[in-house]
């Protein structure tokens, strides 16, 4: 599969050779990237401490895994590969004191946004295996199928978080691969589903998540790839009190995901790991990104930017709107 120009392939060879170093160095105990995924057109976490398998990590426009969330489980030094998304979420993790910033060495990757395969397999009416071959050319994408090549927009299949990213480009790192470079945007493609709830009236936007979170199957899949989740124990499992039912109830995945909501707002950097991971595909994105839009709203702060600064949460100033006391 030919997913990336040469100059990007020299960058995944760069990418080796200082994962590499780190570790031959003592520099860290362990790296944290991406490797081949054991399906087609998917990559998966590769997290090692062996010089010999930093020779499988690689960058293409299928390394969706905002791979900070493992930061808060693997002890030592690390060495992680981080886009954009990723490195404002190591921010955030070092604002709340999860980790700290010396105990980590960040390897950025200007990122031109990822390829959602759902989309691509919308737009050619063929399942992921029947794809020959992926071709990132610029704004453009080309799609190899039985043999044809099809062309199209690259807005037509990036995620929608990537079509409304605001630092495609790490802001916080220690390495960074390549220059950076501007991302192919659209932000009414990215905010179209939410601009489509914010049209709703009251009622039909409560019958419109009354019927996606009755195909909720509670399996905490959005949880637990969200960095901003790092709590040891989640209030879901709590049983003295008892905040919602075991069983999924419409009524309490709407509290879990309002209340997950509100627990990280100040941290979610719209990275879409939420909506991405739902094996049933409800529009997480939807709530986190109209949260996220909130906080910069009435706090004007933007997640995972400055280290230095007090998590949102944890800090009052007295100019902060309080229109929301009665």
């Amino acid at each position: 599969m030919n997913y990336l120009p040469t100059k990007n392939r020299d960058m995944e060879q760069r990418l080796r050779d200082e994962a590499k170093t780190l570790l031959e160095q003592g520099r860290v105990d362990y790296v944290i990237g991406f490797e081949p995924g054991s399906l087609k057109l998917t990559t998966t976490p590769l997290i090692t401490n062996n010089k010999d398998d930093v020779n499988r990590l690689v960058i293409n426009p299928f390394i969706v895994n905002n791979l900070s969330v493992y930061l808060t489980e693997v002890k030592g030094r690390v060495g992680i590969v981080a886009k954009g998304c990723d490195s404002r979420s190591i921010v955030s993790l070092i604002q709340d004191k999860q980790v700290a910033r010396e105990d980590i060495i960040i390897i950025g990757i200007p990122c031109p946004g990822l390829i959602d395969l759902k989309k691509v397999e919308r737009l050619l009416g063929k399942d992921r295996d029947e794809l020959d071959d992926i071709t990132r050319d610029g704004d453009r994408v080309v799609i190899t199928v039985d043999g044809q090549r099809k062309e199209f927009p690259i807005t037509e299949v990036l995620y929608d978080n990537c079509l409304g990213c605001e630092f495609p480009t790490p802001q916080e790192y220690d390495i960074l691969l390549g220059e950076s470079t501007p991302l192919v945007t659209d932000l009414a493609a990215s905010r179209q589903k939410i601009e489509m709830l914010e049209r709703m009236s009251r009622q039909q936007r409560w019958e419109f998540w009354e019927e996606e979170f009755s195909r909720c199957i509670r399996c905490y899949a959005c949880r637990n790839v969200c960095p901003a989740c790092f709590c040891e124990r989640c209030f879901v499992e709590e049983s003295e009190p008892q905040w919602v039912l075991p069983v999924p109830r419409w009524q309490d995945n709407l509290i879990f995901q309002v209340v997950r909501n509100v627990h990280v707002a100040g941290r979610c950097t719209d990275c879409g790991e939420c909506e991405r991971a739902c094996p049933v595909n409800i529009p997480l994105r939807s709530l986190s990104k109209k949260t996220y839009d909130l906080v910069d709203e009435l706090f004007h702060y933007t997640s995972g930017i400055d280290k230095n600064a007090p998590p949102l949460m944890t800090a009052y100033e007295y100019t902060d709107t309080q229109d929301f006391i009665r």
